[in-house]
């Protein structure tokens, strides 16, 4: 990451900016950081889906349950959105760790250990993604279900991006878990992941059920 970056974040970027440091022959960002984003993007929809609700029928219940799932969502897209960061900055750590000169034995088994403290640190981003996006989804569904059926195209893409987050998270957990020998570590993150996964697929096909059109 340039210096720019890690003095501006990357969550403070515009779309276009975003991807051109993406596109960047650098290590950061890259697809760690970028998982979060499509679960911030349907946060957002779910909000304005949820918000959309509660102006429909502003002196029911529905308004008022629709209004907290509209902060709700907001809490998590911030929370998302830090994790672009978060994610970016671990990772850097795993590069620092990785270039550290090792001419001796002994530092190179000091060394090894750094390696893998800091890809054990760069797996609990994503491992928040996916509980940040599970949850974004289970929003989704809720308000694909009880919603304004005008804000339904926005509760089934919001679906769709959660669902999206919550796997490019898996697949980076994954990834970086190969560096990691501690079994038990690897063994009940793979589960959490795997897990988030097989919520996500009921969830995501809940909301597009309910909020398909007739």
């Amino acid at each position: 990451m340039t210096a720019l970056l890690e003095e501006t974040g990357l969550q403070t970027l515009s779309v276009a900016r975003f991807a051109e440091a993406l596109a960047a022959a650098t290590p950061t960002p890259g697809g760690g950081s970028t998982a979060a984003v499509p679960g911030a993007l349907a946060a957002a929809l779910v909000a304005l889906a949820a918000r959309l609700s509660a102006q429909s029928d502003p002196f029911s219940d529905l308004a008022f349950d629709m209004e907290a799932v509209a902060s709700e969502a907001d809490r998590l897209r911030a929370d998302l959105l830090d994790l672009v960061d978060e994610a970016a900055h671990a990772f850097e750590q795993v590069v620092a760790a990785r270039r550290r000169p090792d001419p001796t034995a002994g530092q190179r088994a000091s060394r090894s250990r750094e390696v893998e403290r800091a890809y054990r640190a760069a797996v609990e981003p994503p491992l928040r993604m996916c509980s940040r996006s599970l949850r974004v989804l289970d929003l989704a569904r809720e308000v694909a279900e009880r919603g304004n059926p005008n804000a339904a195209s926005d509760a089934r893409v919001a679906a769709v991006l959660a669902a999206a987050s919550i796997e490019a998270a898996a697949i980076t957990i994954e990834t970086e878990l190969g560096a990691v020998d501690d079994e038990d570590f690897r063994t009940a993150c793979l589960r959490e992941a795997e897990a988030a996964r097989d919520q996500a697929a009921r969830f995501r096909e809940s909301a597009l059920a309910a909020a398909r059109p007739s």
